[in-house]
């Protein structure tokens, strides 16, 4: 069971039993923008780089350039767990990223799990916890992402 409990700037996350607290520097909502009626074209979506395992670009990089091609932008803010919570809020209408740890991404794929969104590893299973390789959102942008990422390398 999920509970979300806000606490001043924080969200409190509870987990089977263990509370995640995430510092939320914007003000939430927990609602999502255009990207939940399907206007994926406008989306504006977050990122990371693959930067401590540079082998893994051959992946990556198509389905950033599709992202480039496919939405209105591209965010890179820097932190995992604060890009899925902006997601789950709306701020970002989704969020991909590869080889992350479960601390990265754990707490923010429960929020964006919380408000409706999809969270999937980038042949859209559920190994995205083990893997860190992650597509988080609404579900019109989830199968934008999940058909980028399905055309990429394995590696």
């Amino acid at each position: 069971m999920i509970r979300l409990l806000p606490v001043l700037n924080a969200l409190s996350v509870v987990i089977a039993g263990f509370a995640v607290a995430m510092l939320l520097p914007l003000g939430i909502s927990l609602l999502y923008g255009d990207a939940a009626r399907g206007a994926y074209a406008k989306a504006v979506v977050a990122t990371g780089f693959p930067f401590r395992n540079k082998a893994r670009m051959p992946r990556y990089r198509p389905v950033m350039e599709g992202a480039l091609q496919h939405f209105e932008d591209l965010r890179r803010a820097g932190a995992a767990a604060l890009d899925l919570a902006w997601t789950a809020a709306g701020t970002f209408d989704g969020y991909f990223e590869l080889n992350l740890k479960p601390w990265d991404v754990a707490a923010g794929a429960a929020l964006v799990r919380e408000v409706g969104g999809r969270v999937s590893d980038w042949s859209g299973g559920d190994t995205w916890i083990e893997t860190g390789d992650i597509l988080a959102a609404p579900p019109a942008v989830h199968d934008v992402l999940l058909k980028l990422a399905e055309k990429t390398p394995q590696r």
